[in-house]
């Protein structure tokens, strides 16, 4: 019984390969695989070697010297070298000859008054001068655009006249903030001496050599009265706070860690960049 079982079996497998043999056999082959060798998605090789790219080209720039022809060249080129001069000096314009003096330094004792030491960073605090000084001096900035820069720019006017336009707005900036104040005049004065020179009737009597320094110097003392006045209200908190924990006898502890608390929260409670912000603009109208 097993036997014929097993032989039934053997068979069975038997006309199974046969058939499958007489398929491959019989089947036709399709056109596509006799003349594609290659499968769908695929790309045919190559022995070529591609050709190298192009370096890419980079333009030459010519600057050449040669001889002037004439005095019109020489004169273009001294203005030309006066130009960069004042481009290369123009950082130290804006911080000395503006409102930017002041107002840094102004900020800068407000932030030693609240004992503060990192915050907030002196680069904010040198972003917030910058801006101010922009809002400050935006009527000379704008004056000076449109009868010096915008000129020159459109050929209208040489370089020497559009340096007397531009200089003639921040010499008036300059004279305003010193024309009410006793100081700046001494100021004048003293360096109007130490140079020999006459003593002037009106301001275009005064260079602008002479004008510059004693802005600065007009300046920093302003700064530092402002200063003094900023410390005052902050000194008697430290004074207090010092008085209360020798009071009490805690002489270790120091009093900035107590008094700072206090001050930030005097100086919330005023408003106090609010206030400080329209003073410093007010002092400059």
């Amino acid at each position: 019984m097993q036997s014929a079982v097993v032989n039934g079996r053997l068979l069975i497998k038997a006309a199974s390969l046969a058939l499958f043999i007489v398929c491959i056999i019989f089947t036709p082959v399709s056109a596509n695989a006799q003349t594609d060798p290659f499968p769908d998605y695929s790309v045919e090789g190559t022995m070529d070697i591609f050709a190298p790219q192009d370096p890419p080209v980079i333009p030459f720039i010519d600057l050449s010297i040669r001889n002037p022809q004439g005095g019109q060249e020489v004169a273009f080129s001294l203005q030309l070298l006066l130009l960069l001069t004042v481009i290369s000096l123009a950082p130290s314009i804006m911080i000395l000859m503006t409102s930017f003096l002041r107002v840094s330094i102004v900020l800068d004792f407000i932030k030693r008054a609240l004992s503060l030491q990192q915050v907030p960073p002196n680069q904010v605090l040198m972003g917030i001068a910058l801006f101010l000084t922009l809002f400050i001096m935006w009527p000379t900035f704008s004056s000076i655009y449109t009868n010096s820069l915008q000129p020159l720019a459109a050929g209208e006017m040489s370089v020497e006249s559009a340096y007397r336009e531009a200089e003639a707005p921040l010499r008036l900036f300059m004279y305003s903030q010193m024309r009410n104040s006793s100081t700046s005049i001494k100021n004048i004065a003293l360096f109007m001496e130490m140079r020999g020179l006459d003593r002037p009737n009106t301001l275009a009597d005064v260079p602008t050599f002479i004008l510059i320094p004693a802005f600065i110097l007009n300046e920093l003392t302003i700064a530092f009265k402002i200063g003094i006045l900023l410390f005052i209200p902050f000194i008697v908190i430290d004074m207090v706070v010092a008085s209360a924990l020798m009071s009490m006898g805690m002489i270790m502890l120091p009093p900035v860690m107590i008094s700072m608390p206090f001050k930030l929260i005097l100086f919330i409670l005023v408003d106090g960049w609010g206030l400080l912000t329209d003073q410093l603009v007010r002092s400059f109208m």
